[in-house]
């Protein structure tokens, strides 16, 4: 019978060692001890992280994902099916707000900016010059997680710091993220993290919500918030001090 180590695990999966080690403690990975007490994984981890991450990618929850690997083990395709098609419906439906939410961010930015690509007034900015929008008061913010009847702002402290991401996914990832960067016209520190800031005029809302979110997914320790100011599209970013590290990879380090 084929064992692995969790080194041997993690190359054969592509899957980071933190994160089978996270995997392990939420009861999503089995997993023995040798008399030296290092883990040793049977033949069917690697099957398992396959559908782990293939759970992820639908934006399924960890409990989500420890209930449908409960009945996987029971060896009835049906009844893995038969679980699986109201999770994908409640995803499909969240998907769908925030489709509707976006695109009404997006027509509310090309709404400023064909404001502001028309003559300006002679003189100082005025009420009526378009400098300063006033279809809502205050920051636009676009909600990139989940919807619960009571959000608990605060559960990116918490979460452990353990990306799902591995190998190819994660380089592709962060490469996503420097050239993201590199579209912002500066950046700045703020409390546990950071801000992008982009041209009004760059059309990236869509692009730069959806990245976030897809980090979110994988890594729930991030907290992204999007919103439009007159001249701006702000992306704040914080983390947790342990996940600094990872923030910077991501993002560079500011001077």
């Amino acid at each position: 019978m084929t064992s692995y180590r969790i080194s041997q695990l993690a190359e054969r999966s592509g899957v980071p060692a933190t994160t089978l080690r996270f995997y392990e403690d939420a009861g999503l990975l089995l997993a023995d001890r040798t008399p030296a007490g290092y883990r040793v994984y049977g033949e069917d981890a690697v099957e398992r992280l396959a559908f782990i991450s293939s759970a992820k990618l639908l934006g399924l929850a960890l409990e989500e994902i420890r209930e449908l690997l409960d009945v996987r083990e029971e060896g009835v395709c049906a009844s893995v099916r038969a679980r699986m098609l109201p999770l994908v419906a409640a995803r499909i439906a969240e998907t769908d707000g925030r489709v509707a939410e976006l695109r009404a961010f997006s027509d509310r930015l090309a709404a400023v900016h064909a404001d502001l690509s028309g003559p300006a007034p002679a003189g100082a900015c005025g009420p009526d010059c378009g400098c300063t929008t006033t279809a809502a008061p205050g920051p636009v913010p676009v909600q990139l997680s989940r919807a619960r009847p009571e959000p608990d702002t605060e559960a990116w402290r918490r979460a452990p710091v353990a990306c799902t991401l591995g190998g190819t996914e994660l380089g592709e990832r962060t490469e996503q993220w420097r050239t993201l960067s590199g579209k912002a016209e500066r950046r700045e520190t703020i409390p546990d993290g950071l801000r992008l800031v982009f041209p009004v005029g760059a059309d990236l809302a869509a692009e730069v919500a959806a990245l976030a979110a897809a980090e979110q997914s994988c890594c729930a320790f991030f907290d992204f918030t999007l919103y439009l100011t007159a001249d701006a599209l702000h992306l704040d970013v914080r983390a947790p001090e342990s996940a600094a590290g990872m923030l910077a990879d991501l993002f560079g380090v500011i001077a």
